[in-house]
């Protein structure tokens, strides 16, 4: 596995407990992300390095740079449909142009001056805002906002092919570090290494509220 990896109760310590933050491992040129699908789509994207097959082109597809919000998402792969996990090498150029294009899945009064402003601009964007409550190990929730996006139309297309530097299913890393959860030993838990993404661009900070 390609993944840099890390104790969880040291990463701990080093994380941002509250407030919008965007965890995830990253360099000058890409970003993880993760997904999860069942073997069917999973397993096609591992081998041919994109994403076909029965994968949709039609439907909205949601990305998640932050491993432990992915966990709680699929129950560490063990919900049905999102057995097979995957570790996203994604261009950074790329996940920045999304979060420039990005539109919030719910009104916020602060960014667009009136509802139907907001939705106007929802209809016509490909790309989709939301931020969440971040959650721990167990699947509580902790103070901290985790980021997804959600992808559709061309930048969907784009992505399936274009966008992706690798992909790698990382299902059997997961399984091996849910035993050290259920057995609530949280000392062995080890998970990617992340960090505080900030964009480039200071008006998408700005927009997306990072602190």
């Amino acid at each position: 596995m390609k993944l840099i990896t890390k104790l969880y109760k040291e990463q701990l310590s080093e994380w941002p407990q509250s407030g919008n933050h965007i965890m995830a491992q990253f360099d000058q040129e890409k970003i993880i992300v993760y997904q999860s699908y069942r073997p069917e789509i999973g397993n096609f994207a591992v081998q041919n390095q994109f994403f076909g097959g029965a994968f949709s082109l039609n439907r909205m597809t949601w990305i998640k740079p932050n491993f432990l919000w992915m966990m709680y998402r699929n129950g560490w792969g063990k919900k049905e449909g999102q057995e097979v996990v995957l570790a996203i090498t994604l261009k950074r150029e790329t996940f920045e142009d999304y979060l420039s294009k990005a539109v919030y899945s719910s009104f916020q009064k602060d960014i667009y001056q009136t509802k139907e402003d907001w939705q106007k601009v929802v209809k016509s964007s490909n790309i989709r805002l939301q931020w969440d409550p971040d959650h721990d190990p167990y699947g509580s929730k902790v103070e901290r906002r985790a980021i997804q996006l959600g992808i559709r139309n061309k930048e969907i297309v784009a992505y399936a092919k274009e966008s992706i530097l690798e992909i790698e299913d990382i299902s059997d890393f997961v399984k091996q570090q849910y035993v050290h959860v259920a057995n609530n030993d949280l000392d062995q838990l080890v998970v990617p290494y992340e960090r505080p993404f900030i964009s480039t661009n200071k008006e998408v900070n700005s927009k997306l509220k990072l602190e």
